[in-house]
């Protein structure tokens, strides 16, 4: 695959993570939102950077972790994950494994249909150098899922980073809890040129609702209390990480054609 070489610096929800910061030092990073403590309760689910930028993911067999394409800049970029609730806490150390990341052939930042005009197949895979045992792993949707769900349906958007913002004595900032976070979102049914490749959630605290923000791309939106990914977080309307956000469904043809062959070769 060739490497990427379209680079959008205003897509939402990457978040530029200096290596400085990964010792602690305080950066501009926020995640999901209105949510609480994951704790073991998604295992899979674990956090990726290559030293300067930091997403989520899940994975979905021992080597082959899903995540978003708009992360990195080029196929075959060295990463790590660790999937460890709680990687940044003072005097935690972390596991981390080392992986090479893959993004869809066909991605492209600033060719469509995101808004405006953000990304196409916006999905990537690590292939871990050695397999790791989880508990249990997250499941790709049969083909065409999310065409069977219905308006309502409860989601379950799981991520890192901050996640919640203060406010008073100046603009808002976001609060660091460097922990996995979980949150239930709704799917909002819509027909549109983005339903074909996104499907589009609630992001409302007013509503009880929780959301997704900068540092959950790749991040899963789980269909309700199940291990299965429909989507996984991509983009949102608006800089302050309310209102809806946009998942890139994995139960498309293109992107299931993209995966299941890394799975196929998996040890």
């Amino acid at each position: 695959m060739k490497g990427i070489t379209k680079r959008n610096r205003n897509v939402l929800f990457p978040i530029i993570l200096v290596l400085a910061g990964l010792l602690g030092i305080s950066v501009t990073s926020h995640a999901i939102t209105n949510g609480q403590p994951d704790g073991q309760r998604h295992p899979f689910v674990g956090a990726v950077h290559n030293g300067e930028v930091f997403c989520s993911g899940s994975a979905i067999s021992p080597n082959i972790f899903v995540t978003a394409a708009h992360c990195f800049r080029y196929s075959g970029e060295r990463v790590w994950v660790t999937f460890d609730p709680e990687p940044f806490a003072p005097g935690n150390e972390p596991v981390y494994y080392t992986g090479t990341w893959y993004p869809h052939p066909d991605f492209c930042l600033g060719c469509g249909p995101g808004i405006p005009r953000t990304d196409t197949n916006d999905v990537a895979v690590v292939v871990l150098d050695k397999n790791i045992k989880l508990d249990y792993y997250a499941e790709l949707p049969s083909e065409g899922l999310v065409d069977t769900l219905t308006m309502g349906t409860e989601m379950t958007l799981v991520g890192y980073g901050a996640q919640l913002y203060s406010s008073g004595g100046g603009p808002r900032q976001p609060v660091y809890l460097r922990t996995r976070y979980y949150a239930t979102a709704l799917l909002i049914a819509c027909e549109n040129t983005l339903s074909d490749e996104y499907i589009k959630l609630t992001e409302n605290p007013a509503q009880g609702k929780g959301g997704t923000c900068f540092g959950d791309s790749g991040g899963p939106a789980l269909l309700a209390d199940t291990r299965i990914i429909p989507a996984i977080c991509t983009f949102g309307s608006n800089s302050n990480c309310t209102g809806v956000g946009y998942y890139n469904r994995l139960d498309t043809e293109s992107i299931l054609n993209f995966i299941r062959p890394y799975l196929n070769k998996r040890r």
